[in-house]
């Protein structure tokens, strides 16, 4: 009784998200673009970003106890559009200019 002879076993299908596994040529290899270790890289010009400037961000319940409000009071002043605020997930951010310049502009002169 003879063995039966093994086929080649057919490619695997390509699942969602993955890349199909083709052989590509030496040049299109990230490492390929390296120079030789202690030869120096070569670079174009670099553009140079300016350098962030610190902003602290307050909480809801920060900027409440700053103003002596509620949180539902800042919760509307955020809504309205009169003081500017950032969304993180599902809570806000308040710019600390954001609570001095609302506060500077929202003071009246009472003769």
């Amino acid at each position: 009784m003879s063995m039966p002879q093994r086929t080649a076993t057919p490619a695997r299908p390509v699942g969602y998200g993955q890349r199909p596994m083709t052989a590509r040529p030496l040049a299109a290899h990230p490492m390929a673009m390296r120079p030789a270790p202690g030869q120096p890289m070569t670079a174009g010009p670099v553009m140079q970003r300016p350098a962030p400037r610190p902003v602290s961000f307050l909480t809801v319940t920060e900027v409440a106890a700053i103003m002596r409000v509620s949180k539902m009071t800042v919760y509307r002043l955020v809504h309205a559009g009169e003081l500017a605020a950032v969304r993180v997930g599902r809570s806000f951010r308040v710019p600390e200019p954001a609570v001095r310049d609302y506060l500077a502009g929202a003071r009246t002169d009472v003769a």
